[in-house]
């Protein structure tokens, strides 16, 4: 399957009702290519790999042999996988596609094995093409998978300054396929898989390596390639990021908690669910949902029927298990001690409060932003790629105690900002913090108006 090259074509599109075209009904957008006669679409849908949709992987034959192949291959290794995100508990991988160049495209269910570390040390040394790797890392870290060498399409799309970065949307801007996704959210846990997700599974794999050769095409051309390079680099560095402390504070609408008692109730809920979620190898969500905690928690009520009839209660488990939410809410009821509501960081706090507790803060960020705004639509990247903007903010509520290039590349180095990001936006933030612009002034607060005689 030879991908499209754009330099072919010699016309813009055609409408479909132009004569010559596919017909009245045919809406597709079309060129033409010098040497041929007939129209073709301007985007070819992939709709099968080339080499057909290989067959799953579950035997520890199959994964030797699979093995065997990826080593004797050439040239980088195109690797995807499948999780069952709301489905499972966890984020764990039920499908891994790889592909490299005279091994050719394999699909690998996970289950079977303990690992595949077998796998892993087939592709010793071989640079993986991974698009939005930072998803895919953690699950193939599970299994024992973690590159050498790393290049990230996704990443690689925003330094290029592509105005859409996801798979799809990245192939057909570049090589002119359509890719379509309509199984990305499906449950990869099933078994057997359908064919036609086996096929999308092989296809999202398909045209890796020739999307990295246009895009590191792109960021030579831009003089881009090094910042890539040392964002890949940054990542495998990083490796899998540590298990979050107190997971359940990211409960969904946690922020309507005003009372402690209530928020420990959330914890209790929270963790009784991940554990009966985790046993059932199910989404804590499909149990009962972030809402429902909330809605009990605030409710706290002593009875099941009460439990049952508080608003905002419900999921396919709020019923069948409400004597153990509501032992969950006793116990909360019981403790002596409690979660506090707020944890203490040594984050700034939010921007919009910053021109009353420290002005000068406030406009170093406001005099900084706008110049590292105006250097990214010179780079053609994203400012956030430029620069972490919890970076900007930090170093403008606590910059060094000498301001200058120096002390505010020390700085971003410290907080993890790559070499690339630190040459280009330091002299811009130590020149914003040396000279900043006044803040605008405050505008009056209106007057509170006469009661009424």
């Amino acid at each position: 399957m030879t991908p499209h090259n754009p330099e072919t074509t010699t016309a813009g599109t055609v409408p479909a009702s132009s004569p010559g075209a596919a017909g009245a009904a045919d809406t597709t957008a079309h060129i033409t290519v010098e040497g041929f006669d007939s129209l073709v679409p301007e985007v070819i849908d992939l709709d099968a790999p080339r080499d057909g949709v290989p067959l799953v992987i579950e035997t520890q034959a199959g994964l030797e042999r699979c093995a065997a192949a990826l080593a004797a291959g050439h040239g980088p290794a195109g690797v995807d996988a499948e999780r069952a995100s709301g489905f499972r508990y966890g984020q764990r991988a039920f499908l891994v596609q790889i592909r490299r160049e005279g091994a050719g495209t394999w699909l690998i269910d996970p289950e079977p094995f303990g690992d595949l570390r077998i796998v892993n040390d087939a592709l010793r040394g071989v640079e993986w093409i991974l698009h939005a790797a930072t998803q895919d890392l953690p699950c193939l870290s599970e299994l024992g998978m973690w590159p050498d060498r790393l290049f990230d399409t996704e990443l690689a799309a925003r330094l290029a300054g592509l105005p859409r970065v996801g798979l799809a949307a990245v192939i057909e801007q570049l090589l002119g396929f359509g890719l379509a996704k309509e199984h990305s959210a499906a449950d990869w846990s099933t078994r057997p898989l359908p064919e036609p997700w086996l096929r999308y599974a092989a296809l999202d794999v398909e045209v890796l390596t020739e999307l990295r050769e246009e895009l590191i095409e792109m960021l030579t051309a831009d003089g881009k390639l090094e910042y890539a390079e040392q964002e890949f680099a940054a990542i495998l560095e990083a490796g899998v990021a540590p298990p979050r402390v107190d997971p359940w504070r990211k409960t969904s609408g946690l922020h309507q908690i005003r009372d402690r008692r209530q928020l420990a109730a959330v914890r209790e809920l929270w963790l009784e669910r991940d554990s009966l979620a985790q046993k059932r190898d199910v989404a804590p969500g499909r149990l009962i949902p972030d809402s429902a905690l909330v809605a009990a928690a605030k409710a706290m009520p002593g009875t099941v029927p009460q439990l049952l009839g508080t608003k905002g209660f419900h999921g396919r488990a709020a019923q069948r298990e409400a004597p153990r939410w509501l032992r969950c809410i006793s116990a909360a009821r019981s403790l002596e001690d409690l979660p506090p509501l707020h944890l203490a960081t040594n984050a700034p706090p939010p921007p919009r409060v910053w021109a009353d507790r420290d002005p000068e803060a406030a406009a170093r960020l406001a005099t900084a932003r706008p110049k590292l705004q105006a250097l990214a639509e010179e780079l053609n990247l994203p400012v956030e790629n430029l620069l972490t903007p919890d970076y900007l903010r930090r170093v403008a509520w606590r910059p060094p105690a000498e301001i200058s290039e120096e002390g505010i590349a020390e700085e971003l180095q410290n907080l993890g900002a790559r070499q690339w990001q630190i040459q280009l936006t330091s002299p811009l933030i130590a020149d914003a913090f040396l000279n900043p612009a006044p803040l605008p002034p405050k505008e009056p607060r209106a007057a509170a108006a006469d009661p009424a005689p």
